[in-house]
């Protein structure tokens, strides 16, 4: 579990993304968090479980 205080957002929750980078691979374009999400460049998310959450970047500007 997250030693942080507060303890980071979990992996299933909705700011999952909020969690505290433990290794960053920017070479390589992903990075993981304190919740076991590993988070990639693209804004592509692979949580613990193995399910993926698609890219989701803003739309136009």
């Amino acid at each position: 579990m997250c030693p942080h205080v507060p303890a980071c957002p979990d992996a299933e929750a909705p700011d999952r993304e909020a969690a505290r980078t433990l290794a960053c691979h920017p070479e390589q374009g992903w990075s993981l968090l304190c919740n076991g999400v590993v988070l990639f460049e693209d804004t592509g998310e692979l949580l613990p479980s193995g399910a993926s959450i698609e890219p989701h970047r803003p739309v136009g500007v």
